[in-house]
């Protein structure tokens, strides 16, 4: 449903053609639980005519029934949809409503106040062009408000209201709101806010919501409505310099090749030069096709696609920018990172990023610092948990075009996908390229992995025996050793417990660095392997997403994952070290199978059941496979 205009009943295609043009505003509420955000959004609703009479039957039903305004309208109840939130009377999931007026058309996030419910606020203002912070009167600033103010201000999110809700309860005190917006004000200059437009309103009454009030005659501002009308959409985005991702190649026939997606910044029109990144190529656009025809001009938020007048190779990913301003290209960055996901961050785990129209491998390294966003406090972590913030070094598995955050969203903030089961992890935003992956080159050597191998007569591969403490991969592995030698080939084993006396002697047993323990593991595999040696690795690895980054660092054929499948019963009846008598005792933290998971494999090429075969027995199997008898 739109605005109700007279159009709509003398020059229906009038009004259509008005409401096309209409620029459009997305914006966020946010703030403490209780400060009125979900009454906000109803009230704009209601007073921009944008609720249905039978919608209006039902809340007025619902306000009765559920409602916390003693059988009155309820207004949040428009946008609190979930049957918890009714319940509880909070804000749980995000809500999206759209309403327009004569001038403008808008979309707007109504976000959740709890600080468990941070990653949904995040989500929310990713894509806002304003933010609507609440304040309760009679509360004053909270350790929320703070809270979502950093985060408003994390994201790039420049036009600010700050709206002193509830004045009614406080008899529209001048002195409450002055001293609100002077505590507000102080904070604000912390994180970089200084610029806000503070009204006092009251969302329940409709009060300098889409009109002046006469209750506050000592305001002399704007109501929440025309500063939402009147405040600048897009503008700094156009006048940058012309980006756009490549989301697809279009290929409908051989006589077509061109190129769609969403101008992300800037203009381009035909005859423009451009280069392409990350390949560098450089042409010039011939056409700006559309659906409804083609273009002498495209902006920042349109989406088009281009052809070119040469022939060169653009795919999905890559960014197609100005030839004279061309976007950066690097392969390690410095970022600010929201951890949205119950599991920790732990540095050195293999995650996917998803930036612009990409997807790639991305490993995080350890956090430089974790903020705390009610002090803005610098603190130093190894980890992130659910809704915490850090500032953390991130590596890509190839060089990626992008441009900081600061500068352009689309191609500086990213999301963070666990690769197993596909969540969203964490989001952030891209701050700078580290100048030491400018100075970091692949050197070319004249003798490759094939010549090597040849020299020894056998494929370099990693055998990577996984299981519970007590499962017998040691055994296993040495005998495994042992028969090879015996047959010529060229071996090398590396012990979980040995390289612990060197190479990972700085670690301990924590899951984070477990994570870091396979991973250097996995790079010194490698390079034997590139040497030509078969490599038998004997770790618990208790990580899926570990051992698969492991596998990804080979090539098809060397990795060759052999899981010594034994209960942990029988692992622990062996016990020869005492551990798990340790463990059970609380002398041994973070022990797997006891306090720590261990996630077994579900596609390995070997399995052997130590509960059936004898060490011996599990040995020659794995022999047999590797020799292909």
């Amino acid at each position: 449903m739109a605005h109700i205009s007279s159009l709509i009943e003398t020059d229906i295609d009038a009004y259509l053609e008005a409401h096309h043009h209409k620029s459009l505003l997305r914006f966020i509420t946010c703030g403490s639980v209780d400060d009125g955000k979900s009454t906000l959004i109803g009230r704009l609703l209601y007073d921009s005519k944008m609720v249905f009479e039978d919608q209006l039957a039902a809340l007025e039903a619902d306000s009765k029934k559920v409602g916390t305004q003693g059988g009155e309208i309820d207004f949040a109840l428009l946008v609190d949809g979930l049957a918890a939130e009714r319940e509880q009377g909070i804000t749980i999931d995000v809500a999206y409503r759209f309403f327009s007026t004569e001038t403008r058309k808008f979309i707007v996030a109504d976000t959740p106040g709890h600080e468990q419910y941070t990653r949904n606020m995040v989500t929310g203002a990713s894509t806002a062009d304003a933010a609507v912070i609440l304040i309760d009167a009679r509360r004053g600033v909270l350790t929320q408000t703070r809270r979502h103010s950093y985060l408003v201000s994390l994201l790039g999110i420049r036009n600010i209201v700050l709206a002193i809700n509830k004045m009614d309860l406080v008899d529209w005190s001048k002195e409450t709101f002055d001293a609100i917006v002077e505590e507000y004000q102080t904070f604000a200059d912390q994180i970089g806010l200084s610029d806000f437009t503070a009204i006092p309103m009251s969302a329940l009454k409709g009060e300098n919501i889409t009109a002046s009030s006469d209750a506050a005659p000592w305001y002399d501002g704007p109501p929440l409505m025309a500063w939402l009308e009147q405040v600048p959409v897009g503008d700094s985005i156009a006048a940058q310099s012309f980006r756009m991702s490549v989301q697809w190649v279009n290929r409908p026939n051989l006589d077509f090749r061109g190129f769609s997606g969403q101008i992300a910044a800037g203009t381009v029109k035909p005859g423009d030069r451009i280069r392409v990144l990350p390949s560098g190529r450089e042409s010039r656009v011939a056409r700006i096709v559309t659906l409804h025809g083609d273009l002498d001009q495209a902006v920042a938020g349109q989406s088009v696609t281009l052809t070119m007048t040469d022939e060169i190779d653009i795919s999905r990913g890559d960014v197609i920018a100005a030839a004279d301003d061309p976007v950066a290209v690097a392969d390690q960055f410095e970022a600010t990172l929201v951890w949205m996901d119950d599991e920790a961050m732990l540095p050195g785990r293999p995650y996917l990023i998803k930036i612009g129209t990409q997807t790639v491998q991305a490993t995080i390294t350890e956090p430089k610092y974790r903020v705390n966003v009610n002090t803005l406090e610098h603190t130093a972590a190894k980890k992130l948990d659910l809704n915490e913030i850090g500032v953390c070094n991130l590596s890509v598995g190839k060089p990626i075009p992008f441009a900081p955050y600061a500068e352009n969203r689309d191609l500086g903030g990213f999301i963070l996908i666990d690769r197993l089961s596909n969540r969203t992890v964490g989001a952030g935003m891209l701050h700078f390229a580290l100048r030491r992956a400018e100075n970091i080159h692949w050197q070319a050597t004249d003798v490759d992995k094939a010549a090597r191998a040849s020299l020894k007569g056998q494929t370099g591969k990693v055998v990577w025996f996984t299981g519970l403490s007590g499962a017998g991969k040691s055994t296993i592995a040495n005998l495994v050793e042992k028969r090879l030698h015996a047959l010529g080939r060229h071996t090398y084993l590396l012990d979980g417990d040995n390289v612990r006396h060197g190479l990972n002697r700085d670690l301990g047993f924590t899951e984070e660095d477990r994570v870091e323990n396979i991973r250097r593991v996995a790079e010194v595999a490698k390079l034997m392997v590139d040497a030509g040696l078969i490599v038998l690795t004997a770790f618990i690895s208790p990580f899926r997403a570990e051992r698969r980054m492991a596998r990804e660092l080979m090539a098809e054929g060397e990795f060759v994952e052999v899981f010594v499948s034994t209960p942990i019963e029988e692992a622990e009846r062996r016990d020869v070290k005492g551990l798990y008598a340790k463990a059970r005792a609380g002398q041994l933290k973070n022990f797997t199978g006891v306090d720590s998971p261990y996630e077994a494999p579900e596609l390995a090429e070997i399995v052997v059941d130590t509960t059936s075969l004898s060490a011996v027995e599990a040995a020659e199997r794995v022999v047999a496979v590797l020799l292909g008898e």
